[in-house]
């Protein structure tokens, strides 16, 4: 099913709920919405009673007037409309309700800004054939997408995505290197990679609430082969140690206290240009690995196994202590000074087939392909710019008509969640599932919301209806 035809399935869902004869539906709705906030949070208790509505109301769709001579796909899209309504109202109380939840988030999320630190693919037996670290920054960006979405099935779209991505990266490596094509054992290593450098808050609630409340019988066929796949990644990574990632126990060691060093200095000083960033001024840093350093200097204290291993390699310390990172102005002046040197000078732009191209000599395939590179462009530019310290160049504003339809058609008030990033409606997902995206402005949300009854002893204090 087409993600336009998705679209109109689910608005014409939501035309539906203002007929009168759907009044019985919207109450239903309004009253299960009620009674359920009204309840202290129970997990299990939760996830039970939400899996019982959304099975009982669907049903009822079937057997209504109103969806009489519809298709299932139609039917299909009624189901995730009543889903990712009811999930969006329920967010804010289901949601990272149980403190034990929120202790291990903060756990793994600490825990994985730390080994980004120094963790390289070959910690976790990635062959140089697949690795690609440039553009596993995509799969990175559609994971830490995960937070912009309250309802489960956006949220899964968002690890279907970046898992999709690895999948496409891992294939055509194969293809090119001619390797044997990818499987798991070189899929899930890939993922944890890309998990721990996205390092998403709150992704151990994200997991569980998609466990919960994304409709069972959806979650089936490849989102639940790619979600087993990220519940497998977040398991590794909460256990990970110096084993797990084929490093002496005496460097890990080394490499979570410089870790836990340059995170401790970046969070105390908030004038830092660089608190957002994770990164340290050099000085700081190197009084901060030095200090560690000293710290460890005795010879007593180490075994023979680890002086030899500290002789032949360079440790992730010692690399922050010796590498001189030059601005990207300095490589931008080496680069042109390199480039203008060659005898010839088109074979250099060979590789970039339009960059002497006119907008007439493009076809719809080119423009796709354009777009996922300019993507891909951005996505280093800015990570770039972010790993140097410096300000990046401010992309040229859209068409502002464009810019304020969005953000008109994507404001809600507090009463249904809080308002949603602008970006959600233009950053659709880059693939869909098998069901297609479900996502909806949260204007056309706001047409149940306008319908619903408005008996105050059904609505909720600040969740009236404007």
């Amino acid at each position: 099913m087409e993600n336009a035809d998705v679209f109109l399935g689910l608005h014409d869902f939501l035309e539906r709920m203002r007929q009168p004869s759907a009044a019985d539906f919207v109450k239903a709705i309004k009253s299960f919405i009620v009674s359920f906030s009204n309840n202290a949070p129970d997990p299990e208790r939760d996830s039970a009673a939400v899996q019982e509505f959304l099975a009982n109301m669907e049903a009822a769709f079937k057997a209504h007037p109103l969806w009489s001579g519809c298709s299932e796909e139609e039917l299909e899209s009624a189901g995730e409309g009543l889903e990712k309504y009811v999930m969006t109202k329920l967010f804010a109380r289901v949601f990272a309700s149980i403190r034990d939840d929120v202790k291990l988030d903060d756990q793994l999320f600490e825990k994985m800004a730390l080994i980004q630190q120094f963790i390289r693919p070959e910690n976790l037996d990635i062959t140089p054939a697949f690795q690609n670290e440039t553009s596993w920054l995509l799969a990175q960006k559609e994971l830490q997408k995960i937070n912009m979405y309250k309802a489960p099935r956006d949220k899964l779209v968002c690890i279907l995505n970046c898992c999709r991505v690895i999948g496409n990266l891992l294939l055509n490596a194969s293809v090119a290197s001619k390797e044997n094509p990818p499987g798991a054992d070189e899929f899930l290593p890939v993922l944890i990679y890309v998990t721990i450098k996205a390092n998403p808050p709150q992704l151990h609630s994200n997991l569980l609430y998609i466990q919960r409340f994304r409709r069972q019988s959806r979650l089936v066929a490849e989102a639940a082969y790619y979600f087993t796949n990220m519940l497998s990644a977040e398991s590794f990574i909460s256990n990970i140690d110096a084993k797990a990632i084929s490093m002496d126990e005496a460097e890990f060691e080394r490499n979570m206290e410089f870790a836990r060093a340059m995170l401790s200095a970046d969070t105390q000083d908030p004038s830092s240009p660089y608190q957002n960033n994770g990164q340290l001024p050099r000085a700081e840093l190197t009084k901060h690995i030095s200090q560690a350093l000293n710290d460890n200097k005795d010879p007593a204290l180490r075994t023979p196994s680890v002086a030899k291993a500290e002789s032949k390699k360079v440790t992730f310390a010692d690399e922050l202590l010796i590498t001189k990172v030059p601005s990207l102005s300095d490589l931008e002046n080496k680069g042109a000074s390199m480039i203008l040197k060659e005898d010839k000078l088109n074979d250099v732009f060979r590789e970039f087939p339009y960059i002497f191209a006119s907008a007439g000599d493009l076809t719809l395939g080119d423009v796709e392909e354009l777009l996922n590179n300019y993507k891909e462009l951005v996505s280093r530019y800015l990570c770039l710019s972010k790993g140097l310290g410096v300000s990046s160049t401010s992309l040229p504003p859209l068409n502002t008509q464009n810019n304020a339809q969005d953000h008109t058609e994507t404001t809600i008030d507090s009463s249904d969640g809080g308002a949603v990033d602008a970006s959600n409606k233009s950053e659709e997902p880059i693939y869909s599932t098998e069901h297609s995206s479900d996502k909806v402005s949260l204007f056309e949300e706001k047409k149940i919301e306008s319908c619903l009854p408005q008996d105050e002893s059904v609505v909720p204090e600040g969740d009236a209806p404007s």
